[in-house]
């Protein structure tokens, strides 16, 4: 009687344990790389995996850093990652020339573009902008669309100086006090000045002086969206639970990167950079709505900014729905009847 027990105990057991590695097979390895080196904006990637989120959909993520976002659209487009997330006009712009990319979940609806400077020269509104040095980037997207926000805000580009250099210079230039303010990202180049110098940064985002497009989503090669339809509607669900997971609880996402990657920050400005990022994955029509749900206006307004403003060809007009779909993410019932 004994000797049966335990014969099927270990049945049992070996059912189990077949069972997992089953499941454990059954996993979909599937390599998500960033737009640039880890910081606060990546936080709910770190999040979902940490709270098993992928797990559940039957994915097994690996997240890898970036070193730009035309570097991980060309990755998505060569299939060599399964996605990525980048700055959607990047990508835009390389679909518009043939690559084989468009975005499933566009995150980013308000621009994190910004002028800015450390806030104790009280440089917080367009008009303080005048007589002070400003550092850019020749050629980058900011630098396109600055024309655009001088027009907007009565700006002329004589009433303010303009040293150039690539992304570190500017960023050294307004550390070493060679320029007043430089164009970067509100929850990224602010962080890394405050890391560098221990002060605050105050941002003038071009957002709200109506300039605004879409920013960072995740994008994937066309071939995945058609040959593994079911892959994506998994790995979007997982992302956007990971996403309002991380809304709700931005320290304990913050956390997950650090225990994923120790070198990967100051705790103090990740969890500030996040809490930047949040505001921007909605606009005053998505405010109600899931993460990635964004409007095909937002989308047109941006692809006709980045035709005028970023050297995309007029062509691109012709079906803007070719670089984003939201027919792969979870239902929400708050979504608009306008979409």
């Amino acid at each position: 009687m004994k000797k049966t027990a335990l014969m099927k105990t270990a049945a049992v057991a070996l059912c189990a344990f077949a069972a997992s590695t089953v499941s454990a097979q059954a996993a979909d390895k599937v390599t998500l790389m960033l737009n640039w080196y880890v910081y606060g904006e990546h936080a709910p990637f770190y999040y979902g995996k940490d709270k098993g989120l992928y797990e559940a959909e039957g994915i097994d993520l690996e997240i890898q850093e970036g070193r730009g976002s035309a570097v991980t659209t060309q990755l998505v487009a060569s299939k060599g990652v399964t996605f990525g997330y980048v700055d959607v006009p990047t990508m835009i712009k390389a679909a518009a020339k043939g690559a084989p990319v468009t975005s499933p979940g566009v995150l980013l609806q308000t621009s994190p573009m910004s002028a800015m400077g450390f806030s104790e020269k009280n440089i917080r509104k367009p008009e303080d902008i005048k007589g002070k040095i400003v550092a850019m980037t020749p050629g980058d997207s900011m630098s396109q669309i600055w024309p655009l926000f001088l027009k907007k805000t009565g700006l002329k580009e004589r009433d303010f100086e303009v040293v150039s250099g690539d992304g570190q210079t500017k960023l050294n230039a307004v550390i070493n006090g060679q320029a007043d303010l430089l164009l970067g990202y509100v929850m990224d180049q602010s962080m890394k000045i405050k890391d560098a110098t221990g002060k605050s940064v105050t941002p003038i985002r071009f957002a709200d002086y109506g300039v605004n497009m879409v920013s960072s989503g995740i994008i994937a090669n066309t071939a995945t969206l058609k040959d593994n339809p079911d892959l994506v509607k998994r790995f979007m669900a997982a992302t956007t639970k990971a996403i309002e997971g991380a809304e709700k609880a931005p320290k304990e996402a913050v956390d997950a990167i650090l225990k994923a990657n120790p070198k990967g920050g100051k705790p103090d400005t990740l969890l500030e950079g996040f809490e930047l990022t949040i505001p921007l994955y909605r606009t005053a029509e998505t405010k109600a709505m899931r993460p990635f749900q964004v409007t095909d206006a937002n989308m047109k307004d941006s692809v006709d900014l980045l035709v005028e403003y970023g050297g995309l060809d007029a062509s691109a007009k012709q079906d803007i729905k070719k670089f984003y779909t939201r027919d792969f993410l979870p239902a929400d019932p708050a979504v608009a009847k306008t979409q």
